[in-house]
């Protein structure tokens, strides 16, 4: 079984990572010696970025979504008019066959 389907493709693993380092940067901050309004101004940019990151993945994953939901439509319309136009066609060869037998 591929990572894809077990839910864990490539871009799961690069949310991850960078989710980590987020968090991993953020308790630096918070562990580091400096003033409380610089520790507070980075964990503000901190979490913008982080913001801006999961706002692009989401994005991302939005359009891969739709993407693949198109892709699937058409094959299925494409499908659905091949199985519509086979029962067409077996209903006319029914009807051609008893009319066949019955003029016979």
């Amino acid at each position: 079984m591929s990572h894809e389907d077990s839910g864990f493709g490539a871009g799961s693993l690069l949310l991850s990572f960078l989710l980590g380092g987020i968090v991993g940067a953020g308790v630096a901050l918070l562990v580091a010696p400096q003033s409380g309004a610089d520790t507070r101004r980075k964990l503000h940019e901190l979490a913008e970025n982080a913001k801006d990151k999961a706002a692009d993945y989401v994005t991302h994953t939005k359009e891969t979504l739709t993407s693949k939901l198109d892709k699937g439509k058409e094959i299925y319309e494409g499908r659905k008019s091949a199985i519509s136009a086979a029962i067409e066609a077996g209903k006319q060869a029914y009807e051609h066959e008893v009319k066949k037998e019955s003029g016979a």
